[in-house]
């Protein structure tokens, strides 16, 4: 049984002051910390082991893996991946999420959150986030960069990656760790998992709490849970 070992990162500076983050290469707070830690010790407690890790050009996500890995004793040579980024939230980036939802309307605000499809206005090519992105993000063609996306978007670059780069590990009985971010998660669980486009608003995925896939030899998922049960958020989803 090959296990892909699922991450969000630990809690960012500004997930704490509940702003739209996406491409801004904000670092981890104090709570962010000590929840990538214990991500590291409830890996640690499953007692496997892990082969290949993958992150995106995100320091949050970075830190969170690096982290990991110290607690486990592994080696720090992983992968990163601007398709594993953030979702590109726009002009909505470094907004305050509360005094947005009053500005623009509960339901608009959902729309952008939470949609499938609906993106949020683009980034202002001026804005002053743009030099607040990952100085990585300077390898991505540029056509390739976005300048706002919905989940649809992130999903068409995750999946691709997640078909092309970290299925064949899988297949080669090699266990897996990705640690990435809310919404780059929710669109491979969307994917792995079979969630319908309009139940995927209902996902959410914790910071700092490892979500475990097992699959068989056929490349069938078995079984899927959060490591800190007191943190799980509902994973199953009538279609």
């Amino acid at each position: 049984m090959t296990k892909l070992i699922l991450t969000r990162h630990g809690q960012s500076v500004w997930n704490a002051e509940n702003r739209f983050t996406g491409w801004v290469d904000v670092d981890l707070s104090d709570k962010g910390i000590q929840e990538a830690e214990k991500s590291g010790q409830l890996i640690r407690e499953l007692k496997i082991r892990i082969d290949v890790f993958y992150t995106s050009y995100l320091k949050r996500a970075i830190k969170t893996l690096t982290t990991i890995l110290k607690i486990n004793n592994l080696d720090l040579k992983f992968n990163t991946a601007w398709q594993l980024n953030e979702r590109h939230y726009g002009a909505l980036t470094g907004l305050n999420k509360e005094e947005t939802k009053k500005k623009i309307g509960e339901e608009q605000f959902k729309k952008y959150r939470r949609s499938w499809d609906i993106s949020p206005p683009p980034i202002n090519a001026e804005s002053e986030y743009q030099s607040l992105f990952s100085p990585l993000n300077s390898s991505i063609p540029i056509e390739m960069i976005p300048f706002t996306e919905s989940l649809k978007d992130t999903y068409d670059r995750v999946v691709p990656f997640y078909e092309n780069e970290i299925k064949k590990n899988l297949a080669a009985n090699k266990n897996v760790i990705l640690s990435a971010h809310g919404n780059s998660l929710r669109a491979l669980c969307k994917y792995l998992l079979n969630i319908s486009d309009l139940k995927i608003n209902e996902l959410e995925i914790p910071t700092g709490n490892p979500l475990i896939i097992d699959f068989d030899d056929q490349m069938k998922i078995n079984k899927y849970y959060y490591l800190d049960k007191t943190r799980a958020k509902n994973i199953f989803f009538n279609q």
